[in-house]
């Protein structure tokens, strides 16, 4: 009896994860371009796929928007980077860790991007001098980046941002700081000790 209650329910265990898999593929997944779940929008609304975080309905899902602009953001990095003279004296500083590990998946120049944000504070490498900064920056706050940041350097310059307007980064913004005229290193150990120490707290 049991052996054949197994035989019956066993396929039905297989085939339940691949029918759910087909069913909601269209919607699910972001194998769709944005174009056709904007044109679609009343049945991704329905299912509530386009509410995001903020409890307001975006044009694409959130974890699809999230994706989109990684690429374009290490690609333009990359170009900022090759853009400096000594690119071994580069720090590549991002405002929050998806644009960290988005750089460091996407680059062909094998860069090591880091950010004050979540487990980055431990990846620094110190042991480097740096000289240049390229400043990725979130769009809502890179208004006073030259402002602020380019009294330290002989040259700064706001580079590119991310274009993709389906992009949840989009508008972020890289900013390129050449010539340090401060210590760089010693700077970025103040901030470390500030976060590890409101950390342990």
């Amino acid at each position: 009896m049991e052996n054949k209650l197994g035989k019956i329910i066993k396929p039905i265990l297989v085939a339940l994860p691949i029918l759910v898999i087909i069913l909601s593929f269209d919607f699910a997944f972001p194998n769709q371009k944005p174009e056709y779940i904007i044109e679609h929008k009343e049945e991704y609304e329905s299912l509530g796929l386009l509410r995001w975080e903020d409890g307001k309905n975006h044009h694409i899902p959130q974890d699809y928007a999230d994706m989109l602009g990684w690429s374009e953001l290490a690609s333009k990095v990359d170009k900022a980077y090759n853009r400096i003279n000594s690119p071994d004296q580069v720090l590549v500083l991002c405002d929050n860790y998806g644009q960290a590990g988005a750089i460091n998946y996407y680059t062909q120049n094998a860069i090591k991007a880091v950010s004050f944000d979540a487990d980055y504070v431990n990846w620094f490498d110190l042991e480097k001098e740096y000289s240049h900064l390229i400043r990725v920056k979130n769009r809502r706050e890179k208004q006073n980046e030259l402002k602020e940041t380019s009294p330290y350097f002989e040259t700064s310059i706001e580079y590119d941002s991310i274009t993709n307007p389906y992009a949840r980064e989009f508008g972020t913004t890289i900013f390129i700081f050449e010539g340090s005229k401060i210590d760089i290193n010693s700077r970025i150990e103040e901030e470390l000790s500030k976060i590890k120490n409101d950390q342990k707290d």
